[in-house]
Protein backbone atom coordinates (compact mmCIF):
# COMPACT_ATOMS: atom_id res chain seq x y z
CA UNK A 1 0.00 0.00 0.00
CA UNK A 2 1.41 3.50 -0.86
CA UNK A 3 1.72 5.97 1.92
CA UNK A 4 2.36 9.59 0.80
CA UNK A 5 4.55 10.63 3.80
CA UNK A 6 6.74 14.62 3.68
CA UNK A 7 10.13 14.07 2.83
CA UNK A 8 11.48 15.10 6.92
CA UNK A 9 9.42 12.38 8.28
CA UNK A 10 11.22 9.83 6.43
CA UNK A 11 13.94 7.63 8.14
CA UNK A 12 16.38 7.45 5.02
CA UNK A 13 16.20 11.65 5.33
CA UNK A 14 17.74 11.46 8.42
CA UNK A 15 20.51 9.17 7.40
CA UNK A 16 21.40 11.45 4.38
CA UNK A 17 21.28 14.60 6.43
CA UNK A 18 24.61 13.35 8.53
CA UNK A 19 25.82 13.01 4.82
CA UNK A 20 25.92 16.42 4.79
CA UNK A 21 29.46 17.76 2.63
CA UNK A 22 30.78 13.76 3.11
CA UNK A 23 32.81 14.35 -0.37
CA UNK A 24 35.33 16.56 -1.40
CA UNK A 25 34.89 17.31 -5.06
CA UNK A 26 38.87 18.80 -5.33
CA UNK A 27 39.81 15.05 -3.95
CA UNK A 28 37.62 12.44 -5.44
CA UNK A 29 37.97 14.31 -8.86
CA UNK A 30 41.54 14.64 -8.88
CA UNK A 31 44.02 12.63 -11.24
CA UNK A 32 43.58 8.84 -11.57
CA UNK A 33 40.73 8.93 -8.99
CA UNK A 34 38.71 11.33 -11.74
CA UNK A 35 39.47 9.35 -14.13
CA UNK A 36 38.27 6.32 -11.94
CA UNK A 37 35.21 7.99 -11.08
CA UNK A 38 33.75 9.28 -14.78
CA UNK A 39 34.04 5.76 -15.73
CA UNK A 40 32.50 4.45 -12.93
CA UNK A 41 29.70 7.31 -12.11
CA UNK A 42 27.67 6.39 -15.01
CA UNK A 43 24.10 5.16 -16.14
CA UNK A 44 23.30 4.74 -19.34
CA UNK A 45 19.83 6.17 -20.50
CA UNK A 46 18.34 5.19 -23.61
CA UNK A 47 18.69 5.86 -27.38
CA UNK A 48 22.40 5.70 -26.48
CA UNK A 49 22.38 8.65 -24.03
CA UNK A 50 24.09 8.25 -20.57
CA UNK A 51 23.94 10.40 -17.14
CA UNK A 52 27.36 10.71 -15.69
CA UNK A 53 26.96 11.93 -12.17
CA UNK A 54 31.25 11.85 -11.35
CA UNK A 55 31.57 15.03 -10.99
CA UNK A 56 28.47 15.27 -8.11
CA UNK A 57 29.62 15.54 -4.26
CA UNK A 58 28.37 11.84 -3.58
CA UNK A 59 30.06 8.29 -3.33
CA UNK A 60 28.92 4.86 -2.29
CA UNK A 61 27.81 6.01 1.15
CA UNK A 62 25.32 8.61 -0.01
CA UNK A 63 24.12 6.55 -2.85
CA UNK A 64 23.54 4.13 -0.43
CA UNK A 65 21.47 6.61 1.68
CA UNK A 66 19.51 8.05 -0.97
CA UNK A 67 19.03 4.26 -2.32
CA UNK A 68 16.90 3.74 1.38
CA UNK A 69 15.59 6.65 1.18
CA UNK A 70 13.93 5.97 -2.47
CA UNK A 71 12.74 2.43 -1.54
CA UNK A 72 11.13 4.39 1.48
CA UNK A 73 9.92 6.91 -0.84
CA UNK A 74 8.34 4.31 -2.45
CA UNK A 75 9.29 6.11 -5.52
CA UNK A 76 8.70 2.85 -7.63
CA UNK A 77 5.25 2.12 -6.48
CA UNK A 78 4.39 5.53 -6.87
CA UNK A 79 5.21 6.21 -10.55
CA UNK A 80 3.26 2.86 -11.53
CA UNK A 81 0.31 4.04 -9.63
CA UNK A 82 0.93 7.17 -11.70
CA UNK A 83 1.32 4.90 -15.06
CA UNK A 84 -1.80 2.77 -14.03
CA UNK A 85 -3.89 5.62 -14.09
CA UNK A 86 -4.65 6.38 -10.36
CA UNK A 87 -5.63 10.18 -9.25
CA UNK A 88 -2.20 11.51 -8.62
CA UNK A 89 -3.00 15.05 -9.50
CA UNK A 90 -4.83 15.55 -6.38
CA UNK A 91 -5.87 19.48 -6.04
CA UNK A 92 -7.84 18.68 -8.93
CA UNK A 93 -8.80 15.15 -9.08
CA UNK A 94 -7.26 13.82 -12.28
CA UNK A 95 -4.93 11.45 -13.49
CA UNK A 96 -2.04 11.71 -15.40
CA UNK A 97 -0.99 10.31 -18.49
CA UNK A 98 1.21 11.98 -20.33
CA UNK A 99 3.82 9.13 -20.81
CA UNK A 100 0.80 7.28 -22.15
CA UNK A 101 1.00 9.47 -25.24
CA UNK A 102 4.59 8.00 -25.87
CA UNK A 103 3.37 4.15 -24.67
CA UNK A 104 1.93 1.63 -22.36
CA UNK A 105 3.71 1.18 -19.41
CA UNK A 106 1.34 -0.92 -17.59
CA UNK A 107 -1.94 -2.35 -17.84
CA UNK A 108 -4.73 -0.75 -20.62
CA UNK A 109 -6.07 2.94 -18.32
CA UNK A 110 -9.71 3.46 -19.28
CA UNK A 111 -10.84 6.95 -17.49
CA UNK A 112 -14.52 8.60 -18.82
CA UNK A 113 -15.39 5.33 -20.61
CA UNK A 114 -12.54 5.27 -22.69
CA UNK A 115 -8.93 3.71 -23.33
CA UNK A 116 -6.70 6.69 -23.24
CA UNK A 117 -4.17 5.01 -24.63
CA UNK A 118 -6.37 4.45 -27.68
CA UNK A 119 -7.74 7.75 -27.73
CA UNK A 120 -4.30 9.56 -27.91
CA UNK A 121 -3.67 7.20 -30.14
CA UNK A 122 -6.67 8.16 -32.49
CA UNK A 123 -5.15 11.95 -32.10
CA UNK A 124 -2.14 11.09 -32.85
CA UNK A 125 -2.90 9.20 -36.42
CA UNK A 126 -5.44 12.14 -37.16
CA UNK A 127 -2.96 15.13 -36.87
CA UNK A 128 -0.38 12.51 -39.03
CA UNK A 129 -2.79 12.22 -41.60
CA UNK A 130 -3.50 16.02 -41.77
CA UNK A 131 -0.25 16.72 -41.89
CA UNK A 132 0.46 14.38 -44.68
CA UNK A 133 -2.57 15.54 -46.35
CA UNK A 134 -0.78 19.18 -46.32
CA UNK A 135 2.49 17.99 -47.43
CA UNK A 136 1.33 16.42 -50.44
CA UNK A 137 -1.08 19.08 -51.75
CA UNK A 138 -4.13 17.90 -51.06
CA UNK A 139 -4.93 20.72 -48.30
CA UNK A 140 -3.55 24.09 -49.71
CA UNK A 141 -5.11 27.79 -49.53
CA UNK A 142 -7.94 29.28 -51.66
CA UNK A 143 -5.30 29.24 -54.50
CA UNK A 144 -4.72 25.73 -54.95
CA UNK A 145 -0.92 26.58 -53.24
CA UNK A 146 1.41 24.57 -50.36
CA UNK A 147 1.36 25.93 -47.35
CA UNK A 148 5.08 26.78 -46.74
CA UNK A 149 4.96 27.78 -42.81
CA UNK A 150 3.33 26.60 -39.79
CA UNK A 151 2.49 29.31 -36.93
CA UNK A 152 1.18 27.97 -33.42
CA UNK A 153 -0.48 30.28 -31.22
CA UNK A 154 -0.36 29.02 -27.59
CA UNK A 155 1.21 30.34 -24.22
CA UNK A 156 2.86 28.39 -21.40
CA UNK A 157 3.25 24.74 -21.98
CA UNK A 158 1.34 25.23 -25.62
CA UNK A 159 4.66 27.33 -26.74
CA UNK A 160 7.72 26.21 -24.30
CA UNK A 161 7.87 22.72 -25.35
CA UNK A 162 6.81 22.58 -28.74
CA UNK A 163 9.27 25.63 -29.55
CA UNK A 164 12.15 24.31 -27.97
CA UNK A 165 11.47 20.80 -29.75
CA UNK A 166 10.80 22.16 -32.51
CA UNK A 167 14.38 24.30 -32.81
CA UNK A 168 16.03 21.32 -31.44
CA UNK A 169 15.73 19.31 -34.44
CA UNK A 170 15.53 21.75 -37.08
CA UNK A 171 18.80 22.40 -37.96
CA UNK A 172 18.67 17.87 -38.09
CA UNK A 173 15.80 17.81 -40.02
CA UNK A 174 16.95 19.83 -43.14
CA UNK A 175 20.64 17.90 -43.08
CA UNK A 176 18.47 14.94 -43.02
CA UNK A 177 15.69 15.81 -45.70
CA UNK A 178 12.81 15.95 -43.58
CA UNK A 179 12.27 19.58 -43.31
CA UNK A 180 8.58 20.59 -44.26
CA UNK A 181 7.28 23.74 -43.23
CA UNK A 182 9.34 26.27 -40.97
CA UNK A 183 7.35 27.03 -37.59
CA UNK A 184 6.84 30.21 -35.87
CA UNK A 185 5.34 30.93 -32.73
CA UNK A 186 3.27 33.52 -31.23
CA UNK A 187 2.98 33.19 -27.60
CA UNK A 188 3.00 36.68 -25.82
CA UNK A 189 -0.01 38.83 -25.61
CA UNK A 190 2.16 41.79 -26.36
CA UNK A 191 1.06 42.83 -30.13
CA UNK A 192 4.75 43.19 -30.96
CA UNK A 193 5.12 39.70 -30.63
CA UNK A 194 2.32 38.98 -33.36
CA UNK A 195 3.28 41.41 -35.28
CA UNK A 196 6.90 40.40 -35.76
CA UNK A 197 5.54 36.91 -36.63
CA UNK A 198 3.18 38.10 -39.10
CA UNK A 199 5.49 40.33 -40.63
CA UNK A 200 8.18 37.82 -41.18
CA UNK A 201 6.04 35.45 -43.50
CA UNK A 202 3.50 35.08 -46.23
CA UNK A 203 0.13 34.69 -44.10
CA UNK A 204 -1.51 33.33 -47.67
CA UNK A 205 0.60 29.99 -47.22
CA UNK A 206 1.03 30.10 -43.38
CA UNK A 207 -1.09 27.63 -41.40
CA UNK A 208 -2.01 28.51 -38.00
CA UNK A 209 -2.58 26.06 -34.85
CA UNK A 210 -4.34 27.64 -32.35
CA UNK A 211 -3.49 25.67 -28.98
CA UNK A 212 -5.48 25.64 -25.61
CA UNK A 213 -7.27 23.20 -23.85
CA UNK A 214 -10.33 25.30 -22.47
CA UNK A 215 -10.54 27.63 -25.30
CA UNK A 216 -10.66 30.20 -22.89
CA UNK A 217 -6.85 31.16 -22.82
CA UNK A 218 -6.61 35.17 -22.79
CA UNK A 219 -3.94 35.66 -24.73
CA UNK A 220 -4.14 32.79 -26.67
CA UNK A 221 -7.72 34.26 -27.91
CA UNK A 222 -6.13 37.61 -27.97
CA UNK A 223 -3.64 36.62 -30.71
CA UNK A 224 -5.89 34.44 -32.70
CA UNK A 225 -8.06 37.25 -32.99
CA UNK A 226 -4.96 39.32 -34.29
CA UNK A 227 -4.04 36.62 -36.74
CA UNK A 228 -7.65 36.46 -37.89
CA UNK A 229 -7.67 40.31 -38.49
CA UNK A 230 -4.55 40.08 -40.27
CA UNK A 231 -5.89 37.34 -42.65
CA UNK A 232 -8.94 39.30 -43.00
CA UNK A 233 -7.02 42.31 -44.40
CA UNK A 234 -5.10 39.76 -46.61
CA UNK A 235 -8.45 39.13 -48.20
CA UNK A 236 -8.22 35.80 -46.81
CA UNK A 237 -10.65 33.23 -45.50
CA UNK A 238 -9.49 32.87 -41.78
CA UNK A 239 -11.36 29.51 -41.76
CA UNK A 240 -9.09 27.66 -44.26
CA UNK A 241 -5.84 28.79 -42.52
CA UNK A 242 -6.58 27.75 -39.08
CA UNK A 243 -6.65 24.02 -36.96
CA UNK A 244 -7.19 24.04 -33.06
CA UNK A 245 -5.60 22.08 -29.99
CA UNK A 246 -8.36 21.47 -27.73
CA UNK A 247 -10.24 19.50 -25.72
CA UNK A 248 -13.99 17.91 -26.48
CA UNK A 249 -15.38 20.19 -24.61
CA UNK A 250 -14.09 23.33 -25.51
CA UNK A 251 -15.61 26.20 -27.41
CA UNK A 252 -13.26 25.66 -30.20
CA UNK A 253 -14.12 21.63 -30.75
CA UNK A 254 -16.61 21.69 -32.93
CA UNK A 255 -16.15 25.36 -35.27
CA UNK A 256 -16.30 26.08 -38.23
CA UNK A 257 -13.49 28.65 -38.12
CA UNK A 258 -11.00 26.04 -38.19
CA UNK A 259 -10.05 23.15 -40.93
CA UNK A 260 -9.86 20.47 -38.18
CA UNK A 261 -9.38 20.29 -34.43
CA UNK A 262 -7.51 17.76 -32.45
CA UNK A 263 -7.96 16.85 -28.48
CA UNK A 264 -6.03 16.09 -25.84
CA UNK A 265 -7.69 16.33 -22.05
CA UNK A 266 -7.10 17.20 -18.74
CA UNK A 267 -5.27 14.54 -17.79
CA UNK A 268 -2.41 15.74 -19.71
CA UNK A 269 -1.14 19.36 -18.14
CA UNK A 270 0.61 21.69 -20.47
CA UNK A 271 3.86 21.73 -19.59
CA UNK A 272 3.97 18.26 -19.69
CA UNK A 273 1.85 18.41 -23.19
CA UNK A 274 4.74 18.35 -25.73
CA UNK A 275 4.17 14.43 -26.16
CA UNK A 276 0.29 15.30 -27.06
CA UNK A 277 -1.10 16.88 -30.01
CA UNK A 278 0.05 19.95 -28.45
CA UNK A 279 3.39 18.92 -29.64
CA UNK A 280 2.40 16.74 -32.10
CA UNK A 281 0.48 18.76 -34.65
CA UNK A 282 3.01 21.49 -35.12
CA UNK A 283 6.22 19.21 -35.02
CA UNK A 284 4.34 16.50 -37.88
CA UNK A 285 3.63 19.48 -40.02
CA UNK A 286 7.20 21.02 -39.59
CA UNK A 287 9.10 17.85 -39.89
CA UNK A 288 6.41 14.93 -41.16
CA UNK A 289 4.61 12.35 -38.56
CA UNK A 290 7.28 9.76 -38.95
CA UNK A 291 9.73 12.45 -37.63
CA UNK A 292 7.11 12.85 -34.49
CA UNK A 293 6.92 8.98 -33.98
CA UNK A 294 10.69 8.68 -33.86
CA UNK A 295 10.55 11.49 -30.86
CA UNK A 296 7.98 9.49 -29.28
CA UNK A 297 9.71 6.17 -29.20
CA UNK A 298 13.15 7.82 -27.62
CA UNK A 299 10.22 9.46 -24.89
CA UNK A 300 8.84 5.84 -24.12
CA UNK A 301 12.49 4.31 -23.84
CA UNK A 302 13.07 6.44 -21.38
CA UNK A 303 10.23 6.31 -19.56
CA UNK A 304 10.70 2.19 -19.14
CA UNK A 305 14.34 2.58 -17.63
CA UNK A 306 12.30 4.62 -15.18
CA UNK A 307 10.44 1.78 -13.67
CA UNK A 308 14.26 0.18 -12.45
CA UNK A 309 14.38 -0.61 -9.12
CA UNK A 310 18.54 0.03 -8.67
CA UNK A 311 18.67 3.57 -9.06
CA UNK A 312 22.15 3.19 -10.86
CA UNK A 313 20.64 2.10 -13.66
CA UNK A 314 17.38 4.41 -13.48
CA UNK A 315 18.80 7.54 -14.51
CA UNK A 316 15.64 9.99 -14.38
CA UNK A 317 15.18 8.36 -10.42
CA UNK A 318 18.66 8.88 -9.96
CA UNK A 319 18.87 12.79 -11.12
CA UNK A 320 16.04 13.17 -8.90
CA UNK A 321 17.64 11.95 -5.29
CA UNK A 322 20.85 13.79 -6.25
CA UNK A 323 19.06 16.96 -6.89
CA UNK A 324 17.11 16.25 -3.46
CA UNK A 325 20.18 15.61 -1.34
CA UNK A 326 21.91 18.61 -3.07
CA UNK A 327 18.13 21.10 -2.55
CA UNK A 328 17.59 19.47 1.19
CA UNK A 329 20.96 18.40 2.67
CA UNK A 330 23.65 20.75 0.95
CA UNK A 331 21.27 23.88 0.76
CA UNK A 332 22.00 24.64 -2.50
CA UNK A 333 19.14 27.31 -3.91
CA UNK A 334 19.17 26.36 -7.75
CA UNK A 335 20.18 24.70 -10.26
CA UNK A 336 21.78 25.79 -13.74
CA UNK A 337 20.82 23.95 -17.52
CA UNK A 338 23.62 24.09 -19.42
CA UNK A 339 23.11 22.36 -22.78
CA UNK A 340 26.74 22.43 -25.30
CA UNK A 341 24.23 22.52 -28.11
CA UNK A 342 22.72 25.45 -29.74
CA UNK A 343 19.77 23.07 -31.00
CA UNK A 344 18.71 23.28 -27.31
CA UNK A 345 18.71 26.89 -27.14
CA UNK A 346 15.15 27.00 -25.71
CA UNK A 347 15.24 23.90 -23.50
CA UNK A 348 16.57 25.74 -20.43
CA UNK A 349 13.46 28.11 -20.61
CA UNK A 350 11.18 25.08 -20.81
CA UNK A 351 12.66 23.30 -18.22
CA UNK A 352 12.17 26.51 -16.00
CA UNK A 353 8.11 26.17 -16.71
CA UNK A 354 8.44 22.15 -16.29
CA UNK A 355 10.18 22.04 -13.12
CA UNK A 356 9.06 25.61 -11.34
CA UNK A 357 5.64 25.29 -12.31
CA UNK A 358 5.78 21.48 -11.22
CA UNK A 359 7.59 21.46 -7.60
CA UNK A 360 7.27 25.28 -6.81
CA UNK A 361 5.20 24.44 -4.02
CA UNK A 362 5.25 25.18 -0.20
CA UNK A 363 1.91 22.89 0.98
CA UNK A 364 2.09 19.17 0.53
CA UNK A 365 -0.25 17.00 -1.41
CA UNK A 366 -2.66 17.22 1.39
CA UNK A 367 -2.60 21.16 1.28
CA UNK A 368 -0.32 21.30 5.01
CA UNK A 369 2.77 23.58 4.78
CA UNK A 370 5.92 21.71 4.49
CA UNK A 371 8.65 22.46 6.52
CA UNK A 372 11.74 21.82 4.29
CA UNK A 373 12.58 23.84 0.36
CA UNK A 374 11.13 22.38 -2.58
CA UNK A 375 11.77 23.00 -5.80
CA UNK A 376 15.02 25.08 -6.78
CA UNK A 377 15.03 28.09 -9.27
CA UNK A 378 16.10 26.70 -12.95
CA UNK A 379 18.19 28.92 -15.52
CA UNK A 380 20.57 28.31 -17.75
CA UNK A 381 21.53 29.38 -21.84
CA UNK A 382 23.38 27.15 -24.40
CA UNK A 383 27.40 26.77 -23.76
CA UNK A 384 29.26 28.26 -24.65
CA UNK A 385 27.48 31.90 -24.76
CA UNK A 386 26.82 31.10 -21.12
CA UNK A 387 30.26 30.67 -20.12
CA UNK A 388 30.21 34.75 -21.12
CA UNK A 389 27.39 35.93 -19.18
CA UNK A 390 26.48 34.39 -15.98
CA UNK A 391 29.52 31.54 -14.95
CA UNK A 392 31.67 34.34 -13.46
CA UNK A 393 29.06 33.67 -10.60
CA UNK A 394 28.66 29.82 -11.10
CA UNK A 395 32.86 29.80 -10.32
CA UNK A 396 33.48 32.81 -7.93
CA UNK A 397 29.69 33.27 -6.58
CA UNK A 398 28.63 32.77 -2.50
CA UNK A 399 26.30 30.67 -3.66
CA UNK A 400 27.33 27.05 -4.83
CA UNK A 401 25.02 26.44 -8.04
CA UNK A 402 24.82 22.82 -9.25
CA UNK A 403 25.25 22.35 -13.06
CA UNK A 404 23.29 20.26 -15.27
CA UNK A 405 25.54 20.03 -18.45
CA UNK A 406 24.16 18.39 -21.84
CA UNK A 407 26.70 17.44 -24.78
CA UNK A 408 26.56 15.56 -28.12
CA UNK A 409 29.59 13.95 -29.89
CA UNK A 410 28.74 15.12 -33.23
CA UNK A 411 26.62 18.43 -34.10
CA UNK A 412 23.35 18.53 -36.51
CA UNK A 413 24.06 20.43 -39.83
CA UNK A 414 26.78 18.36 -41.11
CA UNK A 415 28.92 21.84 -41.56
CA UNK A 416 32.50 22.26 -39.55
CA UNK A 417 35.47 24.19 -40.04
CA UNK A 418 39.19 23.18 -39.04
CA UNK A 419 41.51 26.18 -37.43
CA UNK A 420 44.07 26.01 -35.35
CA UNK A 421 44.12 22.63 -34.94
CA UNK A 422 40.87 21.66 -34.51
CA UNK A 423 36.84 21.80 -35.00
CA UNK A 424 34.49 24.56 -34.13
CA UNK A 425 32.68 20.81 -32.59
CA UNK A 426 36.05 19.78 -30.91
CA UNK A 427 35.99 23.83 -29.41
CA UNK A 428 32.90 23.05 -28.01
CA UNK A 429 32.69 19.67 -26.21
CA UNK A 430 36.32 20.85 -24.73
CA UNK A 431 34.98 23.59 -23.27
CA UNK A 432 32.24 21.44 -21.75
CA UNK A 433 35.00 19.00 -20.34
CA UNK A 434 37.05 22.18 -18.86
CA UNK A 435 33.93 23.77 -17.34
CA UNK A 436 33.04 20.37 -15.77
CA UNK A 437 36.78 19.93 -14.35
CA UNK A 438 37.27 23.97 -13.32
CA UNK A 439 33.93 23.31 -11.52
CA UNK A 440 35.03 20.46 -9.77
CA UNK A 441 38.58 21.00 -8.54
CA UNK A 442 39.13 24.72 -8.70
CA UNK A 443 42.33 26.79 -8.92
CA UNK A 444 44.49 27.83 -5.90
CA UNK A 445 46.25 31.53 -6.90
CA UNK A 446 47.99 33.91 -4.82
CA UNK A 447 45.74 36.73 -5.84
CA UNK A 448 42.43 36.10 -4.56
CA UNK A 449 40.48 37.52 -8.01
CA UNK A 450 42.20 34.34 -9.43
CA UNK A 451 41.68 32.13 -6.72
CA UNK A 452 38.85 29.87 -7.75
CA UNK A 453 37.18 27.14 -4.79
CA UNK A 454 35.81 24.78 -6.35
CA UNK A 455 33.78 22.47 -5.04
CA UNK A 456 30.77 23.39 -7.43
CA UNK A 457 28.95 19.91 -8.61
CA UNK A 458 27.80 19.01 -11.84
CA UNK A 459 26.27 16.33 -14.15
CA UNK A 460 26.53 16.16 -17.87
CA UNK A 461 23.92 14.13 -20.26
CA UNK A 462 26.26 13.03 -23.04
CA UNK A 463 25.18 11.47 -26.61
CA UNK A 464 26.43 10.84 -30.13
CA UNK A 465 24.06 13.57 -31.67
CA UNK A 466 20.37 15.02 -30.92
CA UNK A 467 18.26 13.09 -33.08
CA UNK A 468 14.33 12.56 -32.77
CA UNK A 469 15.41 9.78 -30.51
CA UNK A 470 17.52 11.33 -28.18
CA UNK A 471 15.78 14.46 -27.92
CA UNK A 472 12.58 12.12 -26.86
CA UNK A 473 14.98 10.15 -24.32
CA UNK A 474 15.94 13.79 -23.12
CA UNK A 475 12.55 15.28 -22.74
CA UNK A 476 11.39 11.94 -20.95
CA UNK A 477 14.23 12.24 -18.45
CA UNK A 478 14.08 15.65 -17.05
CA UNK A 479 9.55 15.16 -16.97
CA UNK A 480 10.32 12.02 -14.82
CA UNK A 481 12.95 13.77 -12.71
CA UNK A 482 10.33 16.26 -11.75
CA UNK A 483 8.12 13.47 -10.66
CA UNK A 484 10.24 11.57 -8.81
CA UNK A 485 10.94 14.76 -6.73
CA UNK A 486 7.74 15.84 -6.49
CA UNK A 487 7.34 12.50 -4.68
CA UNK A 488 9.99 12.65 -2.59
CA UNK A 489 9.02 16.33 -1.46
CA UNK A 490 5.40 14.71 -1.18
CA UNK A 491 3.90 17.56 -3.70
CA UNK A 492 1.20 17.71 -6.24
CA UNK A 493 3.60 18.07 -9.01
CA UNK A 494 0.60 18.24 -11.34
CA UNK A 495 -1.42 21.63 -11.13
CA UNK A 496 -0.14 25.34 -10.69
CA UNK A 497 -2.59 27.15 -8.80
CA UNK A 498 0.30 29.73 -8.99
CA UNK A 499 -0.63 31.42 -12.28
CA UNK A 500 -4.01 31.65 -11.23
CA UNK A 501 -3.97 34.77 -9.09
CA UNK A 502 -2.36 36.93 -11.26
CA UNK A 503 -5.23 36.27 -14.03
CA UNK A 504 -8.08 36.96 -12.17
CA UNK A 505 -6.43 40.40 -11.14
CA UNK A 506 -5.83 41.39 -14.55
CA UNK A 507 -9.58 40.63 -15.63
CA UNK A 508 -10.47 42.66 -12.74
CA UNK A 509 -8.02 45.80 -14.04
CA UNK A 510 -9.40 45.41 -17.30
CA UNK A 511 -12.91 45.54 -16.51
CA UNK A 512 -12.09 48.85 -14.47
CA UNK A 513 -12.76 46.82 -11.12
CA UNK A 514 -9.88 48.30 -9.41
CA UNK A 515 -9.37 50.29 -6.63
CA UNK A 516 -6.22 50.92 -3.79
CA UNK A 517 -3.04 50.15 -5.29
CA UNK A 518 -4.31 47.80 -7.74
CA UNK A 519 -5.80 51.06 -9.33
CA UNK A 520 -2.72 53.26 -9.23
CA UNK A 521 -0.57 50.69 -10.77
CA UNK A 522 -3.46 50.60 -13.44
CA UNK A 523 -3.64 54.15 -14.03
CA UNK A 524 0.59 54.22 -14.20
CA UNK A 525 0.07 51.90 -16.95
CA UNK A 526 -2.76 53.91 -18.75
CA UNK A 527 -5.53 51.06 -18.82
Amino acid sequence: MISWKNLDTLAAYGKLNALKNHVNLQEVMSGENGAKRVAEYSAPMACDLSYNYAAKQVDDDVLAALAELAKEAQLNEKYEALYSGEVINTGEKRLVLHQLCRGQLGEAVVADGVDKRAFYLSQQEKAAAFANKVHSGEITNAKGEKFTTVVQIGIGGSDLGPRAMYLALENWAKQNGCFKLEARFISNVDPDDAASVLKGIDVSRSLFVLVSKSGTTLETLTNESFVKDALKNAGLDASRHMVAVTSETSPLAKSSDYLEAFFMDDYIGGRYSSSSCVGGVVLSLAFGPDVFARFLNGAAEEDKLARNADIRRNPDMLDALIGVYERNVQGYPATAVLPYSQALSRFPAHLQQLDMESNGKSVNRFGEPVDYVTGPVIFGEPGTNGQHSFYQLLHQGTDIVPLQFVGFRRNQAGMDVDIQGSTSQQKLCANVAAQIMAFACGKQDDNPNKSFAGGRPSSIIIGEQLTPETLGALLAHFENKVMFQGFLWNLNSFDQEGVQLGKVLAKRVLAHETDGALKAFSDLLDI
